[in-house]
C-alpha cells in the first residue's frame, strides 16, 4: 500500500487558459479539490512537489492549504499529448474510514508455461475497478501467471487480493489467458484458364430461307 504524503498547495485565484499557463511557466500545476459537501478550491502546486508524489505511486495524500490539512485522493491528472506533463490535477475529499470505488492496475508476475510451450499470452483486463478504504489503496493487484497453460485462464474471481479490498468487475471476466498461435494458411492460386475465342453473338430475328433484305 502507498503512504499517504503531504502536498502543500497554495490558492489560486482566478481561472482560464491564461492563468493556467503562466502557473505552468512558473513551474506549478493548477488543481481544484471538491468533495463531502464542501465549496470547491481552486489550487496551484509545484511541479516538483506533485510528480514526487506521482513517482512514489500515491494515490491518496494529505493536501495541506491554508485552511489546514485535509485527505485527498488524486482523482485524475490531466496531462499534455505527449504524455509528458501533467497540465492540471483534481482532487476529491476523503475520510480514513471512507470505502471509495478506484481502478489499480494489473500486474502479471512470471512466465506461463504455455508460452514456454508455444502458446501465445493474451491479457484481457489491465485495470481492476475495486472497493476499499481511502487509506488502504493497492498500488497494484499482482497475479502469479507461470502455472498458466495453453487454453487455461485467471478469472477476476481467481485474484488474490489484498485484505479488506473487494473487486467489482464481473467474476467471470478473463483477467489472463493462453492461447494456441493461430497458423496462417495461404490461399490456393488458381489454375491459369486457357484464353477461348469465340464468334460474337448476334442478337436478332433469323432470317427464313428467301426472305428479301430491306
Amino acid at each position: 500500500m502507498a503512504e499517504s504524503e503531504v502536498l502543500v498547495a497554495q490558492k489560486r485565484q482566478g481561472r482560464g487558459t491564461k492563468l493556467a499557463r503562466r502557473l505552468r511557466d512558473e513551474g506549478s500545476i493548477p488543481a481544484v479539490v471538491y468533495g463531502h459537501k464542501q465549496d470547491t478550491l481552486s489550487l496551484a502546486i509545484t511541479r516538483d512537489d506533485l510528480m514526487r508524489v506521482i513517482r512514489h505511486g500515491a494515490r491518496v495524500v494529505d493536501l495541506k492549504t491554508d485552511a489546514g490539512v485535509e485527505k485527498a485522493l488524486i482523482r485524475d491528472l490531466q496531462w499534455d499529448h505527449l504524455g509528458k506533463e501533467v497540465l492540471h490535477v483534481d482532487f476529491a475529499r476523503v475520510s480514513e474510514d471512507e470505502r471509495i470505488h478506484v481502478p489499480v492496475k494489473i500486474e502479471l508476475r512470471g512466465i506461463a508455461a504455455g508460452v514456454t510451450g508455444g502458446g501465445v499470452l493474451d491479457q484481457q483486463l489491465h485495470m481492476l475497478q475495486v472497493e476499499c478504504l481511502a487509506i488502504s489503496i493497492p498500488e497494484t493487484i499482482r497475479v502469479n501467471i507461470a502455472e498458466l497453460q495453453i487454453g487455461s485462464a485467471i478469472h477476476v474471481k481467481e485474484l488474490t487480493l489484498p485484505p479488506d479490498v473487494k473487486a467489482l468487475d464481473d467474476p467471470d471476466a478473463v483477467v489472463v489467458h493462453v492461447t494456441t498461435k493461430l497458423k496462417v494458411e495461404e490461399a490456393p492460386v488458381a489454375a491459369p484458364t486457357e484464353p477461348t475465342s469465340a464468334e460474337p453473338e448476334v442478337i436478332g430475328r433469323v432470317k427464313e430461307e428467301g426472305e428479301k433484305e430491306e
